[in-house]
């Protein structure tokens, strides 16, 4: 189902009611279709509501800082009464510097090359924000590339997958191609570390019921009685 402008998108057919006993609507504040996939791959309903904030960093700010805080405004600035809004911000860093999204193509190639054949690293910020209240979490994964040849950067580059990408990458996509090896979390390094999205379930009163949201206490729908 597509938005109209200025609308809400419903990822399912479900809107889940706010009352008693019932689950919150879920919100995704993110344009990134990696993450809608996730969500959808986790079989759950989803209002598509992305959220615009300055991305700009702070001076002094750690990489982990930034992920964090910019989640946080995310989530918050997307949330509306009767909601659970997720906001994310995903930071590669190596070397101390911030690779964000690349600005042009020779900058995406630039940073294939720098990050060929070494060890970065990813963090993704995750923030949850409903009545009033943001909680977040961060998640660190550690990406080894292997040796990458400018020719290889440049071939990958025209595929056009890694310009709106952190670190001009996709592991999801043919961009695996360029990745060795990957130490914690593989969801996080799309954007969406699932574990920490479940503990933020969790800290509401909710839990992960393999394709729907329970209450805390609830029984999963298929070991219920008949």
């Amino acid at each position: 189902m597509h938005a109209s402008p200025g609308s809400d998108e419903l990822h399912s057919e479900a809107r889940s009611a706010t009352t008693a006993g019932h689950p919150p609507r879920l919100v995704l504040a993110s344009r990134s279709p990696r993450r809608s996939a996730v969500l959808e791959q986790l079989g759950l309903a989803f209002l598509l509501r992305p959220a615009d904030v300055d991305e700009t960093p702070r001076t002094g700010e750690s990489p982990g800082e930034l992920a964090d805080r910019l989640a946080r405004a995310k989530a918050s600035a997307a949330v509306r009464p009767g909601e659970l809004a997720f906001g994310f911000d995903t930071v590669v860093e190596l070397d101390g510097d911030i690779l964000g999204k690349p600005g042009s193509t020779t900058e995406a190639v630039e940073m294939i090359e720098r990050l060929g054949g070494r060890t970065h690293r990813v963090y993704s910020g995750i923030a949850a924000a409903a009545d009033g209240r943001v909680e977040s979490a961060l998640e660190r994964t550690i990406v080894k590339f292997r040796r990458v040849r400018s020719e290889e950067a440049e071939a990958y580059v025209a595929t056009g997958e890694p310009l709106d990408k952190a670190g001009a990458y996709g592991i999801q996509g043919v961009g695996a191609a360029l990745v060795e090896r990957v130490e914690g979390d593989f969801f996080n390094v799309m954007g969406f570390p699932i574990q920490r999205f479940q503990d933020l379930l969790v800290r509401f009163g909710w839990r992960y019921g393999f394709g729907e949201i329970l209450a805390v206490a609830d029984v999963p729908r298929a070991s219920r009685p008949a």
